[in-house]
């Protein structure tokens, strides 16, 4: 069995507890339902990521509220990229599964979406690159 590396990222509306609580739990909601076949007891480790300006809240706190409390978790700060991106939490799952990689489902919500045009069907990452700061 592989390894393999789900990513999602969703913009947060403002930096209170509520909203990246809110936004995180839509986001592996949102994940859940592009992997179907995803089941708590394959997930190897969960690190989320946030933007220097959001700090009211660990996003891990939401996946736990979600039941997933066997589940190694891990919350951090993003580095501080100037013009980069705002009020966006990030998430890699790592999941043990025999699918393979062309078969994982990324999935970037709201303006996140633009952080990866090339899984929306928008074009290639270089294009995005110069005018956000970084696809990733």
């Amino acid at each position: 069995m592989a390894m393999r590396g789900i990513r999602g990222a969703s913009t947060v509306p403002e930096n209170t507890e509520e909203a990246i609580l809110g936004a995180t739990r839509q986001l592996l909601e949102a994940i859940c339902q592009a992997n179907p076949t995803l089941e708590l007891r394959d997930i190897a480790a969960v690190f989320f990521t946030l933007t220097p300006d959001l700090n009211a809240a660990y996003p891990a706190y939401a996946a736990r509220q979600m039941g997933w409390t066997q589940v190694p978790l891990l919350s951090a700060q993003e580095v501080p990229v100037p013009h980069g991106m705002p009020r966006v939490v990030r998430v890699l799952i790592l999941w043990n599964t025999n699918l393979p990689q062309e078969a994982i489902r990324h999935v970037y919500l709201g303006e996140a979406a633009r952080l990866r045009p090339d899984l929306n069907g928008a074009g290639p990452i270089q294009t995005l690159y110069s005018s956000v700061g970084g696809a990733v």
